[in-house]
């Protein structure tokens, strides 16, 4: 998909939390770095909706995400850094299968399409678990489920392994791997980033980094000293 930014900006009760950026997006996966309140995850949501810019404009595949956003909502999955801020039915079955109700498909086809999810990411015996009984890592996953059910093209994760032990990071990140879908990571977990085609570093609501991994890390790491 492209990802496009025309001097969007963000400004929330007078003060500017994202100065204007100007860009364009079209890699498979892109990393998103930079410390606490730099702007990132505002720009991350951006791209589908859950902020809006006060001035410019992105456009998603052509689609204007404040004119057009439920077409945009469609296309852009995002999980939250909380992902139990998201899942809203106690049965992780349902809570799947909730993506799916507004699409007016036969009841059997909706089983159908979450047990093959449940399948597809190997926690089929969490299906008819209460979420508040999950742990961390099967919270990320049961998150993932419910919104790669509905098929999105983009997907954002803010922060998929964070306050993870070491097991369910590297479950989190094998399955992050797998996915097809073209991908936006908001992480302070730099190891996850090995392998991406782009990374971005934001800095007091400015965009100061945009590279590949190595350069951009290391541009962080000196910010950051």
């Amino acid at each position: 998909m492209d990802i496009r930014f025309e001097d969007a900006e963000v400004r929330f009760a007078g003060r500017t939390v994202l100065l204007p950026v100007r860009l364009d997006l079209t890699e498979r996966r892109i990393g998103i770095i930079g410390l606490n309140g730099s702007g990132k995850t505002t720009f991350a949501r951006l791209i589908n909706g859950l902020v809006r810019p006060s001035k410019g404009r992105i456009l998603v595949d052509g689609l204007d995400v404040t004119a057009e956003p439920d077409a945009v909502r469609r296309q852009v999955g995002y999980i939250f850094q909380n992902p139990q801020n998201q899942i809203i039915l106690p049965i992780v079955r349902d809570d799947i299968a909730l993506g799916l109700k507004n699409s007016r498909l036969p009841k059997g086809e909706i089983e159908f399409r979450v047990q093959a999810m449940l399948e597809r990411l190997s926690i089929g015996e969490l299906g008819g678990r209460r979420a508040h009984e999950l742990s961390g890592g099967e919270l990320q996953l049961a998150a993932l489920a419910a919104i790669l059910v509905t098929e999105p093209r983009l997907l954002i994760l803010d922060e998929p392994t964070n306050q993870l032990d070491l097991r369910n990071r590297n479950r989190v990140l094998q399955t992050i791997t797998s996915l097809p879908q073209q991908l936006i990571v908001i992480t302070h977990d730099l190891g996850l980033l090995d392998g991406f085609d782009r990374v971005l570093l934001f800095d007091q609501g400015r965009l100061v980094g945009d590279g590949v991994p190595a350069d951009v890390i290391a541009q962080y790491e000196a910010l950051a000293a």
